[in-house]
Order: C-alpha cells, then structure tokens, then sequence
C-alpha cells in the first residue's frame, strides 16, 4: 500500500505504508539512535510527533514484551527508509509492523530519509501528515500547512498518570527480566509529566520508596507525603504551557531536595524564574556530546527535547553546571543555595549510553536522611499506564 508524507511547508514523500493504516498528523523530527527502536516508540515525550530514524535499517530485532517505556505507543507515526519485516531476536515476540498495528500508528518506509532529515535540519521540525493509500495531495499539504505547532501546547498533562501509584520494579537483568523490588529507602514524589519508565526502576534500583504521581498534583498533596526527595520527569510539548505544575514546583523546591531530568529540568527552570524557547529541530538520540563544565568530563548522552533553557534568563542563584558541545546549548542547572539540579539529557538512557547514570546517586546523596511513612493508599501495584 501506498503512503505519503507532507510537511507544512509543501515538501512531499511518497513510499510504502507499514503498520496501521489511515491518516496520521504530528510535528515531524529525527532521531540519530542506531538501535532503541521499541524504546523510542513506547516513550511519552514523542506525543504528537512523527519520529524519523537516520539509521537505515529498522525492525531487525522486533519487538518483545519487556523493552518499552510505557505501556503503550505515543507517537503520531513513524518514518524509516528501510522497515524489515522478518525480525532476527530470540527475544522477539512479534514484528514491528505488527506491533504498529496493534496500537494504531502508522508508518512510512522507502522514502529517503536522509534527504528528510537534511529538510528538517534546515528548514526547521515543522507540523505534517502521514496518510496511507490513495490520497489527495493537494489536501493532505493544506491540512498540514493549518496545523498549529507545538508552541503554547500543554501535552504532558495529557499523558500523566490519573491516579498515584507506588513503583516496584528494578533495573533489567538476563536472568531474572524486571525483578522486584520493596525498597526501604528515602521516599521519591516523582512528577509524571510523560515519564520513562527506566527512571522509576533506576530510582528503585538504590533503594528509593518512589510514588509517581499526577501532573496536576498540588504543593499540599506532596507535602502531605512527607517526602524526602522530589522528581520532576521528562516529557512532551512546551514546558510553559504546563502553568500549574510550574507554580507547585517553585513552591516544593524550597522544601524539598529535587532533581529534574528533560522537560522535568525545563518546568524546572521555568519556577525558579528562567525562559524557555522552541529550538530549530530539537535533540533526538543516543549520541549528543555534554561537557561537565567544573570538571572538563565529557558525557555522550541521550536526548529528546524540542525546547531548551535560555541561559541568558537565568536569574541570580542559579548557574548552569553542563553544555552541548555540539550548540552550545544549556544541558544542566543547579541552585547555588539548594539541593536542587537538573539536566536537559536521560541519564536513565534506555536507549542510549549511560555515561550519565551516575547522577542518580548524586540525587540520592542530597536527599535527607530518614524514612517517610506511606500513605496506606497508594500501596498498590503500579497501574496500566500510557498515551
């Protein structure tokens, strides 16, 4: 079956459908991962978007029931160059095309990517369609021309969890898959603003009692569970329109030890007083150099954000601690007089380097000492969660 790409400013590809069919509309970007297929797709922070790979060959490896970072598919749909269909993973449970059905996103093959992406780096990520069979071109390119960009758009509240859920689950081993974990640790709240679900088992993984919670939570609920440290989680579309989660967080960080990670570190920024701003295309994937600027080490990182921090707006008290040695962009911050930090990258990986991981424990050691007690509530097994 036939399928076509059209971006808002009138550029069309045309090449073979995969997965669901139908008609599909999103901000399409690039990823520069090499492999993380299942990863990139199941992760919260591509809602309303089309995610295009740069490495050529997807699908190789399928698709199995334990490599995703939420429980279903976010993304709009999906573009690669050359999908194979008959996957070689012992691993594997179905193939990627399968798997895309299944959960209704459609995808693009033999188009070339590369020419796409030099589009995108150049002219800028921008809104487009994806529709499988017989089209109207002229349509499908006014379509994506009306669409709105994510500027102003508040997408994280959409993909947050509804309730407060305790986490469980440790990192992945060969032998043992996700083993569970009853941790005794420091209480973490962590902000669900679309969170992968590798940050939970990493923060579980050193023992932390973690309590993912609802965008829309409020200082006192927080409070309430008397915690000893504060999350605030990766996730889609523009920080400043996520407005409450903003005011909560300049309360709580006066009070609580917290790390941000991603849009996390953005909200973050935003409630200690900074700007934001919408970069050209943004940083997909699993190879974005990072320079510690007080001790000159270098991490190989990876990102996804289509927003950043502007270092100029930073207020007094707050400096950035990393660089993207690529643009010079802000990958880092830390208050001068608190105990609280964030980074624009995933030191959580999955996919990805984890050069990084390390500042988990860097969170762990700033939170206080001492155990909160848990609400009887929220002593349940994590939910379905999702897009």
């Amino acid at each position: 079956m036939k399928a076509t790409l059209v971006l808002a400013d009138g550029r069309m590809f045309r090449g073979s459908a995969f997965g669901a069919e139908g008609k599909v509309a999103g901000e399409v970007v690039f990823n520069t991962s090499m492999s993380g297929y299942q990863e990139i797709l199941t992760d919260p922070s591509y809602d309303g978007q089309i995610v295009t790979m740069t490495y050529p060959e997807i699908g190789n490896v399928g698709v199995n029931d334990e490599d995703v970072e939420s429980f279903e598919p976010c993304l709009s749909g999906f573009v690669v160059k050359e999908y194979w269909r008959t996957p070689s993973n012992w691993r594997s449970a179905m193939s990627l095309g399968d798997y895309m059905a299944s959960h209704g996103i459609v995808g693009i093959e033999g188009i070339d990517t590369r020419a796409l992406v030099a589009h995108i780096r150049d002219r800028g990520a921008q809104q487009a369609v994806l529709a499988t069979g017989e089209v109207d071109e002229n349509a499908l390119k006014n379509e994506a021309a009306a669409r709105p960009t994510l500027d102003g758009m508040d997408l994280a509240t959409g993909v947050s969890t509804e309730d407060a859920y305790r986490w469980k689950s440790g990192l992945w081993t060969l032998r043992n898959g996700y083993a569970s974990i009853d941790a005794a640790g420091p209480l973490v709240v962590s902000f669900d603003f679309g969170i992968k679900l590798n940050i939970l088992r990493n923060l579980t993984e050193l023992g932390c009692r973690v309590i993912t919670v609802p965008a829309s939570t409020t200082t006192a609920e927080v409070m309430a569970m008397k915690p000893d440290g504060l999350f605030l989680s990766n996730g889609p579309g523009d920080p400043d329109a996520v407005k409450g989660a903003i005011g909560v967080v300049s309360e709580l960080v006066q009070q609580i030890p917290t790390f941000g990670i991603c849009l996390g570190h953005q909200i973050l920024a935003l409630a200690l007083g900074a700007k934001t701003y919408k970069m050209k295309f943004g940083h997909h994937g699993g190879n974005q150099p990072v320079i510690e600027l007080s001790s000159g080490v270098i991490d190989i990182t990876s990102q996804n954000h289509g927003f950043a921090v502007d270092a100029d707006s930073l207020p007094q008290g707050v400096r950035v601690t990393h660089l993207n040695l690529n643009d010079d962009t802000v990958e880092g911050l830390e208050h001068e007089s608190l105990p609280v930090f964030s980074v624009q990258y995933h030191p959580e990986a999955s996919p990805g380097p984890h050069d990084a991981s390390p500042l988990f424990r860097r969170f762990l050691e700033s939170m206080k000492a001492g155990a909160a007690e848990l609400p009887e509530a929220l002593l349940r097994p994590e939910p379905g969660m999702g897009c």
